[in-house]
């Protein structure tokens, strides 16, 4: 993965938890979001852009800007990159909070509602996104409503980056497990998806499926946990995010599930991200579930793998996933040529995502997605359906990418995969930690 876009490991986000302010995060934001002249000399409009892409989106994202400097000389772009998770988060909102914020910043779109729309971000004009070629009509209807709040639009989505299916083609092949295309096949069902991993390992000698199952800020078991109890139809939350909607025997099962691939040794034991792409990148493992922003590394090892969508293991294609979108923050007194150009910017961003999508993610922006450029691109373009079945976070402050829900959650289903609880234990305890952030209230307050 990527770790600094998207889920780095070590103990600092675990240390940062719940962090949305503090006088070192004011301290930096008072530096960074010092309020700016609309003109960046010689005419030219100034327009500051804050993002948390690192590794190799950070590369992506740089070429892009690049791009978007060469075609548009009249507008002086400044890029800042800033440290992933909490930290991110706290600068963005405390620059929002004081009006002196940057024009354009990047925000994972779970994390929306508790960035108090109408208070920290600013709704986009969309007859100015239109005016530049983009309309609400070139998304997937879920994405787009999801960066809505009381009828306006304060997010708009880049991407949607989902927990996919790696496979060591090598090793399906000689484990049957591959049409004639060398791709996997159509895996239907719990059992089918059982066997699956044991062909892959009995060719190997090793258990045939690597994911995240412990370290100091483990999301990798609420990632994939999210993901099988999305496709049982289960819910955490209500659709406003006030109450607790488990359905306790779903959940239940899915635990039972991930228990039983622990024991029965079919998943490797006690290994944390790091070790994980280590174990599927030395070839040990013939299937990899894990977000799709690992391509670049496999591609540049050289190792013989594809990717495809989650298999459908209880009853559909949900995959649990978040979106890098686009925000205003607030800015007092927001308008003018810098406005202009932080639309301009965004939507020439998603007219020429396809050049982000080389990094795994899905583009949010549907005309790139039948792009010919797009669809020559193995194996990013190869799982490209699962945008209309993403599971998104439910609609709280504390969900979302580097969220308190993420690594509490996280915590809790890992003791599942080593041993350390039971299935039974871990719905009580999911539901006590629920309970306490449902009860803590958000940082920022409600929107306005």
């Amino acid at each position: 993965m990527n770790p600094s876009s998207l889920s780095p490991p070590g103990p600092s986000r675990r240390a940062l938890l719940g962090a949305f302010a503090g006088a070192g995060a004011l301290a930096a934001v008072g530096a960074a979001g010092c309020a700016a002249p609309s003109t960046g000399g010689a005419g030219r409009t100034r327009l500051r852009y804050w993002h948390l892409f690192g590794g190799g989106d950070g590369v992506n994202m740089a070429a892009m800007l690049d791009a978007f400097r060469a075609e548009h000389p009249d507008i002086h772009l400044e890029d800042a990159t800033l440290e992933w998770g909490a930290p991110y988060y706290t600068k963005l909102g405390m620059a929002g909070a004081g009006g002196r914020a940057p024009e354009v910043a990047v925000l994972h779109m779970a994390r929306l509602t508790g960035f108090a729309p109408g208070r920290l971000l600013n709704p986009f004009d969309l007859d100015l996104l239109a005016e530049h070629g983009v309309t609400p009509a070139d998304f997937p209807e879920n994405l787009w409503t999801r960066g809505a709040v009381e009828g306006r639009q304060y997010a708009v989505p880049l991407d949607t980056h989902p927990i996919v299916l790696y496979y060591n083609t090598d090793i399906c092949e000689r484990a049957g497990l591959l049409d004639g295309e060398g791709r996997i096949r159509p895996i239907e069902g719990r059992e089918a998806f059982t066997e699956a991993i044991r062909a892959a390992g009995e060719v190997t000698g090793q258990p045939g499926l690597v994911i995240e199952t412990l370290g100091a800020d483990t999301v990798g078991p609420w990632r994939v946990f999210s993901t099988f109890y999305a496709q049982a139809g289960g819910t955490l939350l209500s659709a406003d995010g006030s109450e607790i909607t488990i359905d306790e025997p779903k959940m239940l099962d899915v635990l039972t599930y991930l228990r039983m691939l622990a024991d029965e040794g079919l998943i490797v034991p006690r290994v944390d991200y790091q070790g994980t792409v280590g174990v599927f990148s030395a070839g040990e493992t013939g299937l990899f579930l894990n977000g799709e922003w690992e391509v670049s590394t496999f591609t540049n090892t050289g190792l013989p793998f594809s990717m495809a969508r989650v298999p459908n293991v209880f009853g559909s294609g949900a995959a649990q996933a978040d979106c890098h979108s686009f925000v205003l923050p607030n800015q007092d007194g927001r308008g003018g040529a810098t406005n202009e150009a932080a639309h301009a910017f965004v939507a020439w961003m998603l007219r020429n995502s396809v050049d982000w999508a080389s990094g795994g993610h899905v583009p949010a922006y549907l005309p790139t997605l039948d792009e010919p450029d797009y669809l020559a691109m193995r194996p990013q373009s190869e799982y490209r359906g699962v945008i209309d079945e993403v599971a998104l976070d439910p609609p709280a402050w504390f969900a979302g990418s580097a969220s308190s829900m993420w690594l509490e959650l996280g915590a809790v289903f890992s003791g599942v995969l080593i041993g350390t609880r039971t299935p039974r234990d871990a719905v009580d305890e999911a539901r006590s930690r629920l309970e306490d952030l449902l009860q803590t209230p958000n940082p920022f307050g409600e929107s306005a």
